[in-house]
């Protein structure tokens, strides 16, 4: 293992790169813009347009926006939702071989500065995942658990439709995060590494009550990175929206059920005491009916209680 000093000079030289590269791609975004600072009175003008030249929407604009993307996934044909399904399981792929490639090399820094590890591990991975399924228009089932079931609840599509979306996008990022798991297990990318075996035998040693639990609490934040970067109009915002909740849920140590169909496979084939049927009994099954939960009940219907159907009284 490296020394702890070496060890929390790479990460944070890694940290400050990474928000060097940020800052640069959200200046060339918006250099063709005018450098102008509105005064509070035209800043509360701005904020009030609809459409308009406002980078982010108004939390009530935000929600119809997510209604209106809700329902066009729901009225998606099947054979295109699995195309895209299998497309966003490579893109959350990706992301959780990284985090386990950078995260996963850090071995001096885990013992020495677990609280700094976990930061490592959760800016450097899945958040670009994420990105590439949002900016792509890949569909992601657990994004679906909250996009689509508000447009359900608004009325704007029906429990056909989300069943649909559920199960098909739910196929389509199985084989997709799995496929490529067979892939990166092959390339032997990360033979010399123990993370994929260590972490497929730790997430499946939890309780079904805790992987439930840190199911809920993971969707919740994926579904709020879906919905506030649905309501970024620029890209550097979307990227924003999108890498605090996903970093978070990741340093947080909570259960993504697509990012899981990646790590735990790949755990498998590279020789984890783990069988499929523990992986998918003790792991994916309560973790997916824990993001259900988050998604469904803690994004989508809280937010159209707040701003649509849900929270209208019932008329007499």
């Amino acid at each position: 293992p490296q020394p702890a000093g070496r060890g929390l000079h790479r990460a944070l030289t890694i940290t400050m790169s990474l928000l060097r590269a940020l800052l640069i791609a959200a200046a060339a975004a918006t250099s063709g813009a005018r450098t102008v600072v509105p005064q509070p009175a035209a800043l509360t003008r701005l904020q009030r347009l609809r459409g308009g030249n406002a980078l982010v929407a108004t939390p009530p604009d935000g929600f119809e926006g997510a209604v209106a993307a809700g329902s066009k996934k729901a009225a998606m044909p099947a054979d295109k939702v699995f195309r895209l399904g299998v497309f966003s399981g490579v893109h959350i792929g990706f992301g959780a071989l990284l985090m386990l490639t950078v995260g996963g090399a850090c071995p001096g820094l885990a013992e020495s500065n677990p609280g700094l590890h976990k930061l490592v591990l959760g800016a450097f991975g899945l958040p670009f995942g994420l990105m590439m399924t949002l900016l792509s228009g890949a569909e992601l089932f657990t994004g679906n658990t909250a996009m689509v079931t508000t447009a359900v609840a608004e009325g704007k599509a029906d429990g056909g439709q989300l069943a649909k979306s559920w199960l098909v996008s739910y196929a389509g990022n199985f084989l997709g995060s799995v496929g490529l798991a067979a892939l990166v297990a092959a390339g032997g990318t990360l033979a010399a590494s123990g993370a994929p075996v260590a972490t497929a035998v730790a997430k499946t040693s939890l309780s079904f009550k805790q992987a439930f639990v840190r199911g809920i609490l993971c969707n919740w934040l994926v579904c709020m990175a879906v919905y506030m970067a649905s309501m970024a109009k620029d890209l550097p915002g979307k990227i924003v929206a999108i890498w605090f909740p996903i970093s978070a849920f990741i340093a947080l140590g909570l259960e993504h059920s697509v990012a899981n169909m990646f790590i735990v496979p790949l755990g498998i084939l590279s020789g984890a005491a783990v069988t499929w049927k523990a992986f998918l009994l003790k792991n994916l099954l309560p973790v997916t009916l824990g993001n259900i939960v988050g998604g469904a009940a803690l994004v989508a219907g809280a937010y159209s209680f707040a701003y649509g159907k849900l929270g209208k009284p019932v008329p007499a």
